[in-house]
């Protein structure tokens, strides 16, 4: 046979086509290192990949058995598997709000009408930004990890350990500290609310006793294995805070001003600046966000939540707060809770209710993070799945203390502002903003970082500038004026009812 006969019009063809084949493979190479790298950075991990009903591995323990019929999937799906977008705007604007709601007209009442809308405005912008810095620095450590080749499968990332991936064990050490020690009382506050609630409707047991009932009640969160299972629970939250507080703005409309109301706040700088860090404390409910991001299917997506769930909550607090302001004025500063001093209805008692259950929620929502910090130091965290039980009776000497504290100091209202001139203000506000300027001050960090800074603030040198700037208001005003003012009235509580006292407030009980 003789050879094939090439001309250099097919020799010219074969080498564009070959040309065309290296081409192809070397783009298809490109797409999928792409692909891998976007997969990293923009947040769609390996644990979270199934969204729509995907579950995070080892985060629902003993899930797996109730869910073995395609019915059993769809209502687990539809109840306890949250991860997406608005599963995390309910969770930050449930946990937002909470029972600080009842405790706003009194901090009106301190404050004046004109300075309780500024401060809630002003908070609720600079709390966002925070949220907003937390959430990159999370981003900004879980791809660093994802790129080694970190598994969180059956690992719960938490705030301290951001601190220690990305700045080291000092950062660590501080964040911990401070989260921990605010989700502590966070929880106390809760309890303390439980008690104070329910007595304005039951009235049989003093405030004390129903603190111990209670504490026995929200103990049976340590079976909520976290965050990702709380769709339901964040959702009927928010709604029932939603009912209380336009039952507080209607009912203090329908109740009108009282005889000879008078609207004397500010009157003293102490309950000036006690008033403004009740509201610092009010917005400072992202202590939990790392822990919510962590829970959603595409964590990247978290960056303007936490706002949009703000302009949510200042549509409940404004209303609320002013309309109990106006009807009662300085009546509000001997009643630290607004249920005292509007008359009982079906109405009030149906907010009641709410609101109890919804502070259960809340205890879950300050809690969580707390049984997680304990699992890892007693080594249950990483058992995975089947091994809730485990995991729920390790957690149960977390709410002792809790338990504790409430009783020592059932001061509803006062505590708020001690706990967010003293904790918050760094937890929440200083901690975040001085740590995005150190993981970001290098040349390199920024050139590399996987969030840019958002349009409108000036790029890098803008975004230091702001966080500038809310560390020195928080650290002058909010920690410094409020810390003094918040810990003086404190300590007034202290002297005027004592610690273990039965019935902080309490009006005269009703004949049975």
């Amino acid at each position: 046979m003789h050879a094939p006969i090439t001309t250099p019009a097919v020799s010219e063809q074969r080498s564009r086509d070959g040309e065309d084949r290296k081409k192809a493979v070397l783009q298809s190479k490109e797409r999928m290192a792409s692909e891998k790298v976007e997969t990293i950075v923009a947040g769609n991990y390996m644990e979270m990949e199934r969204e729509g009903g995907g579950a995070v591995a080892g985060e629902e323990a003993g899930t797996a058995a109730a869910s073995s019929s395609s019915k059993g999937k769809a209502l687990s799906s539809l109840f306890w598997h949250g991860g997406s977008v608005y599963d995390a705007w309910f969770s930050c604007a449930s946990n937002q709000v909470a029972q600080v709601l009842l405790t706003l007209p009194y901090s009106f009442s301190q404050l004046g009408m004109a300075s309780g809308i500024v401060f809630q405005l002003f908070y609720g912008l600079m709390g966002s930004w925070t949220a907003y810095l937390i959430s990159v620095l999370y981003v900004e450590y879980r791809t660093r990890k994802e790129r080694e080749k970190v598994d969180f499968r059956n690992h719960v990332i938490q705030w301290f350990e951001v601190l220690d991936g990305l700045l080291g064990k000092h950062w660590r050490n501080i964040g911990l500290l401070f989260n921990c020690t605010f989700l502590l009382f966070g929880s106390v506050i809760q309890l303390i609310a439980c008690a104070s609630n329910i007595y304005y409707i039951n009235d049989k047991y003093d405030k004390r006793t129903w603190t111990y009932i209670f504490g026995a009640c929200c103990a049976t969160t340590v079976f909520i294995p976290s965050f990702h299972n709380y769709r339901i629970w964040s959702f009927l939250g928010l709604l029932m805070t939603t009912y209380t507080a336009w039952y507080l703005t209607i009912a203090a409309i329908a109740h009108g001003q009282v005889e000879g109301v008078t609207h004397s706040g500010p009157s003293k700088m102490v309950l000036y600046f006690t008033g403004a860090t009740n509201i610092l404390y009010t917005f400072g409910g992202h202590a939990v966000t790392v822990e919510i991001m962590h829970a959603m299917w595409k964590p990247q997506k978290f960056k303007l939540i936490y706002l949009a769930a703000t302009l949510y909550v200042l549509t409940l607090t404004l209303p609320s707060a002013s309309a109990m302001y106006w009807a009662f004025g300085d009546t509000l500063l001997d009643h630290s809770n607004a249920f005292s001093l509007l008359p009982r209805t079906p109405f009030r008692d149906a907010a009641v209710v709410l609101m109890l259950i919804h502070q259960f929620i809340t205890f879950g929502f300050a809690c969580t993070p707390l049984y997680f910090v304990w699992e890892k130091l007693v080594g249950v965290h990483d058992s995975g799945g089947g091994r809730m039980l485990l995991r729920a009776a390790a957690r149960l000497p977390v709410v002792l203390p809790i338990w504790f504290l409430a009783v020592i100091f059932p001061f509803f209202g006062p505590i708020n502002s001690t706990v967010g001139s003293l904790l918050v203000s760094f937890t929440v506000y200083i901690i975040p903003a001085l740590a995005h300027m150190a993981t970001f001050a290098p040349a390199a960090a920024r050139e590399n970082a996987v969030e840019r800074p958002p349009r409108g603030v000036g790029g890098w040198p803008g975004m230091f500038a702001v966080n500038c700037f809310v560390v020195a208001w928080v650290l002058v005003v909010g920690f410094g004026f409020g810390g003094w003012a918040s810990t003086v009235n404190f300590v007034r509580q202290v002297n005027t009812f004592g610690l273990f006292t039965k019935c902080y407030q309490c009006p005269p009980p009703t004949k049975h």
